[in-house]
């Protein structure tokens, strides 16, 4: 990528990069589309009066009504999405028992995710070269994926009951390294909540735009320390910032 949209001194040190997860290292839409309707299938055969009830779409709604009249969900999609079954299986007759069962199938269906073609070859690329972590306001398990072994400390925003772009869940992340902030870079494909959310956290932060897609007017006002268009091109933006 052009370096003409950092505005971060290259000597500025810089010991750790914290990743957001979906939509910067996966695709997530087709991800929650297939772990829906896998779990909609184990319903259909294991919880029957609730697929006869809710569709896949109905269920989307009470979770979306769900996470406006109890904020706090907004931080804990997993509960979320307990609560939102729990109550449709109670509506409909069925034993709740079965909802920790329906919450494995979607887990596991949600865990299976198909990286971005360059990441299984940069991030122990990267993970060589600085330190790494990860923080999502997701419920992505990188145990269950396989790519815990990268990161030295993995953040999600239902262990802290905060959210992107709040600065707390950056601020709790980069102590969790034990690192000031001004140390740490965070990449993100979202502009406000990645990247607008940790330059306030006092980060360094970079916009994976895998798309080279403009700001959009509404957040002009956002200004990427640099701009990327795949790991490939962190790993060009570290040599820049290398001494010779």
């Amino acid at each position: 990528m052009a370096p003409e949209d950092s505005s971060i001194d290259a000597a500025t040190p810089l010991a750790a990069i914290l990743f957001d997860l979906d939509d910067t290292l996966w695709p997530i839409a087709p991800v929650i589309a297939r772990a829906e309707h896998r779990l909609f299938d184990w319903i259909q055969a294991h919880a029957a009066p609730v697929a006869e009830r809710y569709s896949i779409e109905a269920l989307r709604a009470r979770r979306s009504k769900l996470m406006q009249d109890h904020p706090p969900l907004r931080a804990d999609l997993v509960a979320l999405r307990h609560l939102c079954l729990s109550e449709a299986f109670a509506a409909c007759g069925v034993e709740l028992t079965k909802v920790d069962e329906a919450m494995t199938v979607f887990t596991s269906a949600r865990n299976q995710v198909t990286c971005f073609a360059e990441v299984s070859d940069c991030l122990p690329r990267l993970s060589q070269r600085i330190r790494i972590g990860s923080l999502t306001n997701g419920a992505a398990n990188l145990d269950q994926i396989g790519l815990a072994g990268h990161f030295e400390v993995n953040i999600a925003a239902h262990q802290l009951g905060a959210v992107k772009p709040d600065p707390a869940i950056f601020l709790h992340a980069c102590d969790a390294l034990r690192l000031r902030p001004e140390q740490v870079a965070y990449v993100g494909d979202d502009l406000r909540l990645d990247v607008e959310g940790a330059q306030k956290a006092g980060l360094t932060g970079l916009w994976m735009n895998r798309t080279g897609r403009p700001i959009p007017a509404e957040l002009a006002h956002i200004r990427p320390d640099h701009s990327l268009q795949s790991l490939h091109d962190l790993l060009d933006w570290l040599d820049g910032r290398s001494p010779p």
